[in-house]
């Protein structure tokens, strides 16, 4: 649990939230969970102009008990890909959450921070390797995957009819849609692929 501290500078920071005209930066709300000051929702936009673009990402943020002094932890609460959030976990690869954070730090402008880097990502410094090896060696099909999931996790309106059709078509072999999504991404959209995965043997 928080301290009384950490307590009033959560409230103050969800005020300057609430009170902040954010929404062209794709800062959307932040709330305390259950009434919890140590439990946070964030909600941010994609950037205009990316493959994120017209999604709505809920970022789930732990406030530990040394908070302001810690950094928050913060995970993508809505699947994503990108080269440095995992696609299993959400884990976010962001170096103000981890070595460079700075007490005098707020978690709107590290929620700034994260929407930002939707939109300029670090493929150098991964925490999805494999969504790193397609940014670097497939820019266009990472663009496509990109935006699919943005469509399908995130609410963005535009989705990717050859994606749609590959997921369709392993879902009528049987398969569970959730899967034949991460499957089919995970191995370069390779129909084949994915289906070694699935059904191995």
């Amino acid at each position: 649990m928080a301290t009384n501290m950490a307590n009033t500078r959560i409230q103050r920071e969800l005020a300057e939230v609430a009170r902040a005209s954010d929404s062209e930066k794709g800062i959307v709300s932040l709330e305390a969970l259950d009434g919890r000051l140590d439990h946070l929702l964030g909600v941010i936009m994609g950037p205009p102009g990316s493959p994120y673009d017209g999604g709505t990402f809920k970022l789930d943020i732990h406030i530990p008990v040394e908070y302001p002094f810690k950094p928050p932890i913060i995970k993508f609460a809505t699947k994503v890909w990108h080269p440095n959030v995992s696609s299993a976990s959400g884990a976010i690869c962001l170096d103000i959450l981890k070595t460079n954070w700075a007490a005098a730090m707020t978690l709107r402008t590290v929620m700034i921070s994260i929407q930002a880097l939707l939109g300029s990502p670090v493929a150098d410094d991964p925490q999805d390797a494999i969504v790193a090896g397609q940014f670097k060696s497939q820019r266009s099909l990472f663009d496509q995957t990109a935006r699919y999931w943005a469509h399908i996790h995130a609410g963005a309106p535009t989705s990717v009819a050859v994606m749609d059709q590959k997921v369709a078509q392993m879902v009528q072999m049987g398969f569970r849609e959730s899967d034949v999504q991460d499957n089919l991404s995970w191995n370069g959209w390779d129909v084949e692929k994915a289906l070694e995965k699935l059904a191995p043997g």
